[in-house]
Order: structure tokens, then C-alpha cells, then sequence
């Protein structure tokens, strides 16, 4: 399996466009409610979806940064807000919290080979 996307819930369709691609998310479908977005790294694609139903803070979304410290910078000189700046954290990961128009919480991070291969790993 491969993941192919992740789809977002999305209060005003046109500000979380404008948020992701100010957060550097390249706009390739816009249809009504749903907008869908490349990443610059990957295959992997992004979603946003018009809908009440959901609470601020039910959804997660990781994106990892290589250069994460710059990145978290180039973004406040953008503009976006964020909740923490860059933080190493106990379990080997350095990450900042910032949160979309809709409420979605989102984390930027940098985790290198800890990422899918922490020392605490199952299976080696």
C-alpha cells in the first residue's frame, strides 16, 4: 500500500486554500466544496473539504521539514502563526504547532530516521 491522500475538513474552502499554499502547497483541483493540493516533496497529495461537522482539534496533520527551523521563520515572515517555534521533544522528533483556518491542528516537524525508525522500534 502506498498512501495516496489526506482529506481535511474545511469551514471556508478559499481561506484554507490561501493558508495551504501560503504554507507551500501547490492548488491542482478546486470544485465546489473540495480543493486538493501537491506537496514540494512526494507523491502524496492533500485534501480540504467543506464541512461543519467536525470540532477544532479532532484532526492531526504531520508535515516533516528537512530544514524545519528556517522553514518555521520563512512561514512567520509569511504571516502564518504559529503556537510553538521549533521544540526537540522526548520521543526524537523537533516539531511546531500552528492550526488551519478550520481548526485542523497542524505540526511541522523534523524527525530524519527517527521518524520510521525510533530506537524503541518492534521488530528492529
Amino acid at each position: 500500500m502506498r498512501l495516496n491522500q489526506i482529506t481535511v475538513p474545511a469551514r471556508d474552502v478559499d481561506a484554507s486554500i490561501a493558508f495551504y499554499e501560503k504554507l507551500g502547497l501547490r492548488l491542482i483541483v478546486k470544485h465546489g466544496p473540495y480543493a486538493r493540493f501537491e506537496l514540494p516533496d512526494g507523491e502524496a497529495t492533500f485534501s480540504v473539504h467543506a464541512t461543519n461537522e467536525f470540532e477544532p482539534g479532532d484532526v492531526h496533520v504531520y508535515f516533516e521539514c528537512a530544514d524545519l527551523d528556517s522553514r518555521v521563520a520563512e512561514l512567520k515572515a509569511k504571516g502564518i502563526v504559529f503556537d510553538s517555534d521549533p521544540e526537540d521533544q522526548r520521543w526524537l522528533w523537533r516539531e511546531a504547532w500552528l492550526i488551519d483556518p478550520a481548526g485542523v491542528k497542524l505540526c511541522l516537524y523534523h524527525a530524519g530516521e527517527n521518524r520510521r525508525y525510533p530506537p524503541w522500534r518492534l521488530g528492529g
